[in-house]
């Protein structure tokens, strides 16, 4: 038996909390062995935004392991002096896609932020994540009486009075005032009664779309727009009617209910896989699509779990990844209106999504579409990031913004609905003459003619 084996922080009997093992492209690797992996070469600092804003080897990638095996090795008992560095990272994964061992970096800090006192155990997290989990249907009417606050004005009202800071969640008064959107009807009840996504009466699917919180509950035109082009270009397919995907609640040291998740979309996926065979699940936020791709990472060691999470995360796919390139057909982007493309971290470093869109992008948009400088530089947001460390998010979408307004574009294309809503919000204040679109409204609008 090893120290680490023993380890209060990483005893088995915390795996409520932490993972056992971690799907590395070195093969299954405890967590100590992950983290030891990392050779501290420094490659990843070149990429790390942190470390690239602020010169701090503390909140690099390569610090962030280093604090993770000291505590592991318990070299160091103190789970408050690495604090900082845990929290402060955006889990981008741009460390990742540059290291030659391929570390899993943004994972083995959730590991780090997992071991700190109390987190995910705010009564805020366990009542988020159960209600998502337990009590859709309440979730999503006290989600619709916010927004109906917020059309009337008074939501932006309890900001004012300083409500949000005296219930102890300030960072709702930025959420609320980044909405322009403020929907009354999600996906679930408009594909809910739409007939022509029902699995009755239909013979074979193609693809079955799964909706994601973000298009879901508050960009519902993405939605839309990605099932019309997946009818448009890829042919019979159904609505999953799915559950969260349980990014939020691993994300934030609910593990236990990450998997409840998990297990919920893939008893669905194989209802339907027993209907239909073989499909392709497709998801459009890039963040949500790339975690489900992981799903066998959380049923590590679970001989019934393990191959079922495999099986359901080789069937899932991005949108920025399916559609077509060969069969895209539309009218033109207006000629003069220069439109540049941002990869979402969760794509391009979490799924190695670069060239499909793209491709999509040049055939449509012609000479109108120009790249973006640091196009793979994180946005900022990364979730809740813009609210929890203000500080740094805005510093980071600064530069974001800086590049994006060095294109002259008027239409900046994201994958992700963290980055829309991230990247709109700098853009309003920075460059207001710019508007990030996601990828499936843009597409769905310039092809709609073929419908």
């Amino acid at each position: 038996m090893t120290k680490y084996d023993i380890n209060e922080l990483y005893d088995h009997t915390q795996e409520p909390f932490h993972l056992k093992h971690l799907l590395t492209d070195l093969g299954e690797r405890t967590i100590y062995d992950a983290v030891a992996q990392c050779n501290r070469c420094g490659y990843c600092e070149t990429v790390c935004p942190t470390y690239m804003m602020t010169g701090r080897e503390t909140i690099s990638a390569r610090g962030r392991n280093q604090f993770l095996r000291l505590l592991i090795e318990g070299r160091t008992r103190d789970i408050g002096s690495a604090e900082e560095s845990f929290s402060t990272c955006l889990l981008c994964g741009a460390c990742t896609s540059v290291c030659y061992a391929k570390v899993p970096t943004a994972d083995l800090v959730l590991e780090g932020r997992r071991s700190g006192a109390g987190y995910g155990q705010s009564f805020a997290a366990r009542m988020a994540v159960d209600m998502l989990l337990n009590k859709r249907p309440f979730f999503e009417l006290a989600l619709k009486a916010g927004f109906l606050l917020k059309r009337i004005g008074l939501s932006a009202l309890a900001g004012k009075l300083g409500l949000y800071d005296f219930i102890g969640m300030p960072a709702l008064k930025t959420a609320q005032s980044s909405l322009d959107r403020a929907p009354l009807k999600f996906l679930r009840d408009i594909f809910g009664k739409d007939a022509s996504l029902k699995p009755e009466g239909k013979k074979e699917i193609s693809w079955a779309y799964f909706a994601p919180c973000g298009p879901n509950y508050v960009f519902t035109e993405v939605g839309l727009s990605t099932v019309a082009l997946l009818k448009r270009f890829l042919g019979e397919g159904v609505f999953t009617d799915n559950f969260c995907c349980g990014l939020i609640a691993y994300n934030y040291g609910r593990v236990t209910e990450a998997r409840e998740f998990a297990k919920k979309n893939i008893l669905r996926f194989e209802e339907l896989k027993t209907l239909f065979g073989d499909f392709t699940v497709v998801g459009d936020c890039s963040s949500c699509v790339a975690f489900m791709k992981t799903y066998e990472q959380l049923f590590t060691g679970d001989e019934e779990w393990q191959p079922r999470a495999k099986t359901f995360a080789e069937a899932v796919k991005d949108i920025l990844e399916v559609l077509p390139a060969e069969r895209i057909k539309g009218r033109s982007h207006d000629a003069g209106e220069t439109v540049t493309y941002h990869d979402s971290c969760r794509a391009c470093h979490g799924q190695g999504i670069r060239s499909e869109p793209r491709e999509v992008l040049k055939k449509l948009a012609g000479k109108s579409f120009t790249e973006l400088p640091e196009s793979e530089w994180c946005c900022g947001g990364a979730g809740a990031y813009a609210f929890t460390q203000p500080a740094l998010s805005e510093r980071i979408s600064d530069r974001k913004m800086r590049n994006i307004a060095s294109t002259q574009a008027k239409t900046v294309l994201v994958g992700a609905t963290s980055c829309l809503l991230q990247i709109n919000a700098g853009l309003k204040e920075k460059y207001p003459s710019a508007k990030a679109v996601h990828y499936s409204v843009y597409i769905d609008d310039l092809t709609k003619q073929l419908t």
